[in-house]
């Protein structure tokens, strides 16, 4: 190919400059061209684009960048500005790049990088496609590419190596993006001696999931630096528009934290728990009563690598006494562990999972003479709103019940203090049917998501299938006192004496 040395010899020399890359690569003030009234990057672009160089410059592991913001704040410009820069100043980078939706990475993502491709000065030593940014004489070995994800073919996040030159990794909108195409994603960063750049960036939508992982608080933060883009520090975003918006919803509400702040909210959207309301019952000081009657659920595991756990609950208090968690159990195993629970916390009442393989235990159970309260999570809801704080509230089925009124005693209860417990609360999800009622997403559909399966939350939302009536024998440690007496009793010691 036909090149400029001055050119080539000025890209090698940002190689490890993103910041001096973008400040030259494109014609910022230049009358006639689209940036004749831009000077460069916006503060948050600049601070992001030199701690990618600082870190370059003393490489200590793999760069990973999470960036949560508000709208407008010119992300995708920020995404095609590292794509042309890694792809132009070494040879031989290989990339990725992916986001939410086919859709958003086609007609956003992948967009934006063609309107700055066009405006770069050595364009013309790389071709783009509708699927991929690559050197015409290197085509296999030097090439960026758009891969829309897939739950069910992640081999092309899986191969993503490198070794000794460089890989990036980029996804926009993170947040939508399942926890199954990020952990599959991380076995890029294995390769030795290589520079290895992860930036993701999204609107924070979702208080759960890989990207909000990356955040303060979260599983991952101590990996991942992070920042938070508020729009009105912007310049080009709609102020106005922002204003109104401020004016409408509030500035502390979720809509104005998401789509503007750049934080994420106390609730995320269609998330069925909020965050803030199961952080304080995770803090909370128990407040228990002595009499509140002692209830165990039980969740039975219908695939490997499920488990099956029995959830003992006395009232406002699912933390004192701690649930227990089986793997591998058969039906007979899991009964005996619960006639055994039952024995020995003189439990109440017991409710179990009676859906699929859960049939077994519940007979097994009754087997040993105790009585049994046979959930069935897709029954029709029993609509007795025995629970404060559901009124009016409409299920689909028995389990978005029980999930609604664990839900309203989340607010005054009391759970331990777990970050496993958190992850599954977080994910659950709800949407409404053709009737407006609630609709829970199914368990199923949230491991092919990569999301956590819910078993302990599913056993503890089954102490609430049906209530229980207070007494002061409660959760005795011991034989119950007899709930009927008979005035006269043959067998009575003194009446056996002869």
């Amino acid at each position: 190919m036909d090149f400029d040395p001055a050119l080539v010899r000025w890209l090698a020399s940002v190689s490890t400059d993103p910041y001096a890359f973008v400040m030259g690569a494109f014609p910022w003030g230049v009358l006639g061209t689209r940036l004749e009234n831009e000077s460069g990057p916006e503060a948050w672009q600049a601070e992001l684009l030199k701690r990618i160089r600082d870190r370059l410059i003393d490489p200590t592991g793999a760069i990973l960048e999470a960036t949560a913001s508000g709208h407008g704040v010119g992300k995708s410009a920020c995404v095609a500005w590292i794509i042309l820069w890694a792809v132009s100043t070494l040879n031989d980078t290989k990339g990725v790049i992916t986001a939410n939706t086919e859709t958003q990475l086609k007609t956003k993502t992948w967009a934006e990088l063609g309107k700055w491709y066009h405006l770069f000065i050595a364009r013309d030593l790389f071709k783009l496609t509708a699927t991929s940014l690559f050197h015409p004489e290197r085509e296999r070995t030097w090439r960026i590419d758009m891969v829309p994800w897939s739950e069910r073919n992640t081999e092309a996040f899986a191969g993503l190596h490198n070794k000794g030159k460089r890989i990036l990794l980029v996804f926009d909108e993170a947040s939508a993006i399942p926890d199954v195409i990020w952990e599959t994603s991380e076995g890029a960063l294995t390769d030795r001696d290589t520079q290895i750049i992860w930036a993701v960036f999204g609107n924070p939508t979702r208080s759960t999931g890989r990207f909000r992982e990356c955040f303060v608080g979260g599983r991952f933060a101590d990996q991942w630096h992070t920042r938070s883009v508020d729009s009105r520090a912007v310049r080009f975003t709609d102020h106005e528009q922002i204003t109104r918006w401020e004016r409408l919803y509030g500035f502390d509400s979720d809509f104005f934290k998401i789509r503007v702040l750049g934080t994420f909210p106390r609730q995320g959207e269609m998330e069925f728990f909020r965050a803030e309301e199961v952080d304080a019952a995770m803090n909370r000081d128990i407040d228990g009563h002595p009499y509140d009657p002692l209830a165990l659920g039980v969740d039975v595991a219908r695939f490997g690598s499920n488990c099956s756990v029995i959830w003992p609950r006395k009232g406002r208090d699912a933390r004192s006494i701690p649930r227990e968690s089986y793997q591998g159990l058969n039906t007979v195993e899991l009964a005996k562990c619960v006639f055994s629970m039952h024995e020995r916390l003189r439990s109440d009442g017991i409710f179990i999972d009676g859906g699929g393989v859960g049939g077994g235990v519940v007979d097994n159970v009754r087997n040993m003479h105790l009585f049994v309260y046979e959930v069935q999570f897709g029954a029709k809801p029993d609509g007795v709103n025995w629970t404060q704080g559901i009124e009016g509230e409409r299920y689909a089925n028995k389990r978005a019940e029980m999930y609604g009124a664990l839900r309203a005693w989340i607010k005054t209860g009391a759970l331990p203090n777990d970050s496993d417990l958190r992850r599954q609360l977080l994910s659950i999800t709800y949407t409404h049917n053709v009737k407006d009622q609630i609709l829970l997403t199914p368990k199923e559909q949230m491991m092919r998501e990569g999301k956590p399966s819910p078993d302990d939350v599913d056993a503890l939302a089954c102490t609430f299938a049906l209530p229980l009536a207070k007494h002061d024998h409660s959760g005795h440690d011991g034989p119950h006192k007899p709930l009927v007496e008979s005035e006269y009793d043959p067998f009575s010691p003194e009446r056996m004496v002869a």
